[in-house]
């Protein structure tokens, strides 16, 4: 996304010290200097509270410093005051996408296009973001005006070339994969996803190409050496290094709640009338924990059986938007496996919504969340389905080129049985959508015995 960032000149004021004072505030701000620029944003408001520029850098410095509310209610009230700077209707749009509310971006892009046409930057944000919103069609649009305004926009072919994966045109999509490569050769982001699409056309040695040449230019990626791994089968471990998953997920936060919705995610809604299923409708007097809870998607499905709700990441990112969402009575960023372990019988439900496909070997993980369940208490958790066809690897998961673990449900009610969680419940469910192609798990639900 491309935000514009204060000038250092804003329009002139009737008030000369008052227009000083807005030019040093912006200089500090630009320096980072932001505590001095913030006090000073604010003393100025104090004289004049319906100052657009004042209101909408401050917005910006807020929405930099993460304090995402405040600075959204002023961005908004900035472009309502004067709604013809047209970079403001993009910085808005870029607040609201980075706060889930999609719809409400792109109508922010879309007015910034009414007033400046020909802003290629905010073309390529409104393209991304149509796509994310399902709108494909319209999102091509944008970004085939993009590329025929500017054939050497790598944004642009990066994230063409990512919605043609989406619908399943994957020849068209390598094409524009290659050139953005040719223009940032540097952009790790373009390898994983080509690296990927490769490897779901079962073109693997292409795909493990890709990987090393990701990892001649980046040599401490981590992603790019937990993907080659999954393409190549040496070197597998047996679950998704931590750098790795705080890597990923720390990078998309932003954006998560977005990019899963263009996937038609399904495994928060799952588990949540898994749990309709085990208990009721709930009476909100039981420990619940949310295990790898990310942004926070499971808690309106768990807060009305709740007492108190616990959110357990590994990404302080996701932790981040899962505290802007709310609902959570405590939230602590740690790897799960050891968190469990240091709270012996603390919960009646521990519910984990595509957690445990990060790992591979689930024996000490479910281990540690039957210790950490009280007698007679629940586990509902997905994992992405591996076949029982015979062709499975005899350790019952194995590595997908997308850097998740697939589970043989034969695997996983071993591994349930051998920590006295017997007689699971698993259930073959469809999880999201892929290049266009549903992705298959298992939803399992388990008790401690009483």
């Amino acid at each position: 996304m491309t935000t514009a960032l204060p000038t250092g000149s804003p329009p002139a004021q009737a008030e000369v010290t008052y227009d000083e004072a807005l030019r040093m505030a912006v200089s500090l701000h630009r320096d980072g200097r932001w505590d001095g620029a913030e006090k000073l944003y604010r003393r100025l408001l104090e004289l004049k509270p319906d100052d657009a520029n004042t209101l909408h850098f401050l917005g910006m410095l807020l929405h930099q410093r993460g304090q995402r509310d405040e600075a959204l209610a002023l961005l908004e009230r900035s472009v309502g005051i004067d709604p013809a700077v047209a970079a403001w209707h993009n910085n808005l749009g870029n607040a609201l996408l980075e706060a889930g509310r999609g719809q409400e971006a792109a109508q922010a892009y879309e007015r910034c296009l009414d007033l400046d046409p020909g802003n290629l930057d905010v073309m390529n944000n409104l393209g991304c973001m149509l796509m994310r919103l399902r709108r494909y069609a319209e999102a091509e649009v944008a970004l085939q005006r993009v590329l025929a305004h500017d054939p050497d926009y790598a944004d642009a072919h990066f994230n063409y070339a990512s919605l043609l994966s989406m619908v399943d045109r994957l020849p068209e999509a390598f094409g524009h994969f290659a050139r953005a490569l040719e223009l940032r050769p540097d952009e790790g982001r373009t390898r994983r996803l080509l690296g990927i699409v490769y490897a779901q056309s079962g073109r693997l040695e292409e795909a493990a190409a890709v990987f090393r040449d990701w990892l001649a230019h980046e040599p401490s990626s981590v992603q790019a050496r937990h993907h080659l791994a999954a393409v190549t089968g040496q070197g597998v471990p047996e679950r998704a290094p931590d750098d790795y998953v705080v890597d990923v997920f720390d990078n998309f936060a932003g954006s998560f709640d977005e990019r899963l919705n263009a996937l038609e995610y399904q495994a928060p809604r799952l588990v949540g009338e898994a749990l309709l299923r085990e208990l009721g409708a709930g009476g909100g007097q039981l420990d619940v924990l949310d295990a790898g809870c990310g942004t926070g998607l499971c808690a309106p499905w768990l807060t009305p059986h709740a007492r108190r709700l616990t959110g357990v990441d590994l990404s302080p990112g996701m932790l981040q938007q899962a505290r802007s969402r709310g609902g959570y009575d405590q939230l602590e960023a740690a790897e799960l496996t050891a968190w469990l372990q240091a709270h012996p019988e603390a919960f009646d439900v521990i519910v984990s919504a595509d957690t445990l496909c990060y790992f591979g070997r689930l024996d000490e993980v479910l281990a540690a969340a039957a210790r950490s369940l009280r007698p007679g208490g629940l586990l509902a958790f997905t994992v992405e389905a591996l076949p029982d066809d015979g062709a499975a690897p005899a350790a019952g998961f194995q590595l997908e080129p997308h850097g998740r673990y697939s589970h043989a449900a034969a695997y996983v009610r071993g591994v349930l049985a051998s920590e006295g969680l017997a007689e699971p419940r698993i259930d073959a469910v469809v999880l999201r959508k892929e290049a266009g192609k549903q992705v298959t798990g298992w939803l399992v639900t388990a008790r401690t015995a009483a």
